[in-house]
């Protein structure tokens, strides 16, 4: 019997920028964005602290138009989809990664906008 995995992120956060729309050769739409989450937490000391994490998003086709359309720098949005890592070789032959998420719903939060989802 095969083992079960899962590959699954959801966050909730604002956005850091604009997204960004592009069109694969084949004419598929990829709108790519950049959501900040915040973390705090009280330390030893009785200090509060606060910690921000950056994930770097893509969706796909009609979701990626719809993302392009409706978001914006300081969008507060919730995110969900599957982590994906892709790896390269730069011009110095160093190995490089970057992991994001494939997202394959969103949702914009406080405006009362309708939800979006596809992908």
């Amino acid at each position: 019997m095969a083992s079960r995995s899962l590959n699954k992120v959801m966050i909730i956060g604002h956005l850091t920028r604009d997204p960004e729309l592009k069109y694969t050769a084949q004419g598929t739409a990829l709108g790519k964005f950049s959501v900040a989450t915040n973390r705090t937490w009280t330390n030893d000391r009785g200090e509060q602290q606060e910690d921000v994490e950056y994930h770097d998003c893509v969706a796909w086709g009609k979701l990626g138009e719809i993302c392009d359309q409706l978001l914006s720098k300081g969008s507060h949005v919730y995110v969900e989809g599957r982590l994906n890592t892709n790896k390269w070789e730069n011009d110095q032959g160093e190995t490089r990664r970057r992991t994001e998420i494939v997202v394959n719903e969103m949702n914009l939060l406080g405006g009362g906008d309708a939800p979006a989802g596809g992908g």
